[in-house]
């Protein structure tokens, strides 16, 4: 009669290490691939409590078969992290079925492991870092006690089994992780799954940045070598709009412009940005920059960042940028033909306005300061919640409801501007942030989303113009959340006010931050970095192969130290010691005991193969396995073993 407990153990570790493994992928695997993963792993369980054998080759083909289709179909492939993840799922449950040997659990237990895999491929976010230590942790448990049939390990023993065996492995993973020659890039070489927050679009409609902004959400960090900029220089440079149809914002597609060379004044800024998927292709800089942070990366005709694919996962690059800066040459005549284009027929209140304006001022400087003074003192409110526009935008706004956000005022401004014969275009990208004295950085939120106006001025160029500073002046010195605390919601709200929440959040994310830039950001650069402070300038390939196998050979050395030291400790006490000269003498008498082989078995062996030494000997180890094995044993017990090993006389008739 087979031992049932016994025979499950091994089959609930590994269907438990699976689930496990397969939780961390739940909430990107379709709903029918969950039920079908649990619907295998219960199907192999109920057969197994109840004696029978599970289903033969034909069902378990069928199933195979169909698996693969459906994720292909599902992931449109099989070959991306997302439908790779859900296949090796799929097919791990269904191996299941077929678990007759400890070679088969093995083979769930790795399916499990490279599920783990994916999974810190796919998101490596710090709070998800205890799940993916708990869970290998658990595998490595499952290892343990399947891979101990014939002597089974308690989970308790198991468990710190596989916790000693990870906190060993710990120094050779830093080791690597440090001197491992890499490729430019970053750690994790396969794409997310590309889920992110997203932020500004390549268009602007009235209230559309007014929708964006009550979003909390981080799109960016900002960490400054030196002193930062003052609030109100904070602007952070995104897509750039000059096409106008009366009610939408949309970029130039065309890029046939040519950048106007720059004279770059004043304080010079360099700066990391640590940006946020949004899914789009710009990166952020504050206005304006020097010149692209990456070979990836146009610095186009207007002074954007445009990177060649969009931004996906988490990305970091050093910048350098200039507040104050003037052109150096005039505007090109197609230039000014695009700043200068409006829809005809569209917005003539507004443009009959723009032209009065102009004809009452000396110089575009001067209608500058008109302009301004129009949004002032002509009962305009700054509002998340205005009211909504007719097709003249515009004229809806300036002279009926007078109450918008920022996008309002910068789209109203240009189309005065274009209307008076002055170039202008509207600017999106993100106003001020959040100040972390924790991390010494800024924190730039969806929230902080802004819209202004550029203007060309003669003998200085493009030149930024807030209408959005006279209307709520407060928007610029305080932030948005402080003009307008009302935008977020009660959470946020209380994360920001209640005082040591807010400090518990800002210490979290600085904790975050650190996680994403030293570990999930380290790339070729951050590790020639770490080696120069470490005294290794410039490593060449061979130096770093030479430091690896250094930290390697070191750890290895360390490791027999330590079993070393074990086997000492573990031959401290007079039973090991007898033991040992027990097996010494039977081994000199060509008698020696096999590695795998207990005392019992040991004794059985001997009474079968030299009937005469296993029966001078064998009441001997079987009285090892019960001191060693058994009760507490009594005193003096030991010390008579001992003595009894001390006084066996081996004959060679034996």
């Amino acid at each position: 009669m087979t031992d049932r407990p016994a025979e499950l153990r091994p089959l609930l570790w590994s269907t438990g290490v699976l689930l496990a493994a397969v939780a961390l992928h739940v909430d990107r695997l379709p709903p029918w691939c969950t039920l079908v993963i649990l619907g295998l792993a219960g199907w192999r369980l109920v057969l197994a409590l109840r004696g029978r054998a599970p289903p033969g080759a034909v069902p378990r083909t069928a199933i195979g078969v169909l698996l693969l289709v459906s994720v292909a179909y599902q992931f449109s492939g099989v070959s991306g992290l997302a439908g790779g993840s859900a296949l090796l799922a799929g097919m791990g449950a269904l191996k299941l079925l077929e678990t007759r040997s400890r070679r088969d659990h093995f083979v769930v237990i790795g399916v499990s492991l490279f599920l783990v895999l994916a999974a810190c491929l796919d998101r490596q976010a710090l709070p998800r870092l205890p799940l993916y230590v708990a869970v290998t942790w658990l595998v490595c448990t499952a290892m343990a006690i399947v891979g101990t049939p014939q002597v089974p390990l308690a989970a308790r023993a198991a468990t710190s089994l596989a916790g000693r065996a990870l906190a060993l492995s710990l120094p050779v993973a830093i080791a690597l992780f440090v001197f491992f020659p890499r490729v430019q890039g970053q750690v994790w070489a396969l794409p997310g799954s590309g889920a992110g927050v997203t932020g500004l679009s390549n268009e602007m409609s009235p209230g559309a940045i007014s929708e964006l902004t009550t979003a909390y959400d981080p799109a960016f960090r900002a960490r400054f070598s030196g002193r930062p900029p003052p609030a109100r220089e904070l602007y952070w440079r995104g897509p750039v709009l000059q096409n106008f149809d009366g009610y939408t914002w949309r970029r130039e597609p065309r890029s046939i412009y040519r950048q106007s060379p720059l004279r770059y004044l004043g304080t010079g800024y360099r700066y990391r940005i640590t940006l946020e998927p949004h899914q789009r292709n710009w990166w952020f800089a504050l206005d304006l920059p020097v010149a692209s942070p990456d070979r990836e990366v146009r610095f186009t005709w207007d002074y954007m960042l445009v990177s060649l694919q969009p931004v996906r996962q988490p990305v970091s690059y050093e910048a350098r940028s200039h507040t104050v800066v003037r052109a150096t040459e005039p505007l090109t005549p197609l230039q000014r033909r695009l700043a200068l284009q409006l829809p005809p027929g569209r917005n003539p209140r507004s443009v009959a306005l723009g032209r009065a304006l102009r004809a009452q001022v000396a110089d575009d400087a001067a209608f500058v300061q008109a302009l301004l003074a129009l949004f002032r003192d002509g009962g305009y409110a700054y509002t998340l919640t205005p009211p909504k526009l007719d097709l003249d935008s515009v004229d809806d706004f300036l002279f009926n409801t007078r109450r918008g956000f920022c996008g309002h005022y910068a789209s109203a401004f240009a189309t005065l501007a274009r209307a008076a014969g002055l170039p202008a275009r509207v600017v999106t990208g993100y106003q001020g942030g959040e100040w972390n004295p924790i991390g010494a950085y800024f924190i730039v939120r969806q929230s902080d989303a802004h819209a202004w106006a550029e203007v060309w001025l003669e003998e200085r160029g493009w030149t930024r113009i807030d209408p959005t500073a006279v209307v709520a002046p407060e928007r610029l010195d305080r932030g948005f959340f402080e003009a307008l605390p009302g935008a977020v919601s009660t959470t946020d709200r209380m994360l920001r006010e209640i005082g040591w929440l807010a400090d518990a959040r800002l210490a979290w994310d600085t904790l975050n931050t650190w996680w994403k830039d030293e570990v999930v950001e380290f790339d070729l650069g951050s590790q020639l970095s770490l080696l120069s402070r470490l005294g290794f300038d410039s490593p060449r390939l061979s130096q770093l192969g030479a430091l690896l196998a250094g930290a390697v050979l070191a750890w290895l050395g360390w490791i027999l130290l330590r079993f070393g030291r074990m086997e000492r400790r573990r031959d401290a006490d007079a039973l090991a010691r007898a033991w040992r000269r027990l097996g010494e003498r039977l081994a000199a008498a060509g008698a020696g005991r096999e590695a795998a082989e207990g005392p019992v078995d040991y004794a059985a062996r001997l009474r079968a193969t030299r009937p005469v030494l296993g029966e001078r000997v064998g009441p001997l180890l079987e009285q090892y396995a019960r001191l060693r094995y058994g009760p507490a044993p009594a005193a003096g017990e030991v010390a008579a073993f001992a003595r009894a090993v001390r006084a066996l006389a081996l004959r060679e008739s034996d």
